[in-house]
């Protein structure tokens, strides 16, 4: 079974300006060992999952129709 995904917009990127950007809608994995450790999993810029801290990111909450579209286009 795939993991849950989610999305979350960035807030912060530390260092990290190339692979993150500021604003912008990424997708979240559900990750439950990363959050033991207040980390998430993140498609980042470079199209691959990276594990970045929970509080860079504030999770929104799409409609399901939205969210089944992003994830479409995000698996392409």
């Amino acid at each position: 079974m795939n993991p849950a995904k989610h999305f979350a917009i960035c807030v912060r990127n530390d260092s990290y300006e190339g692979t993150l950007e500021l604003q912008k809608l990424y997708e979240i994995i559900e990750d439950s060992s990363a959050a033991k450790r207040n980390h998430v999993r993140v498609v980042d810029e470079s199209g691959e999952d990276y594990l970045y801290p929970q509080s860079w990111f504030v999770p929104v909450q799409l409609p399901q129709s939205v969210e089944e579209q992003l994830v479409e286009l995000t698996s392409r």
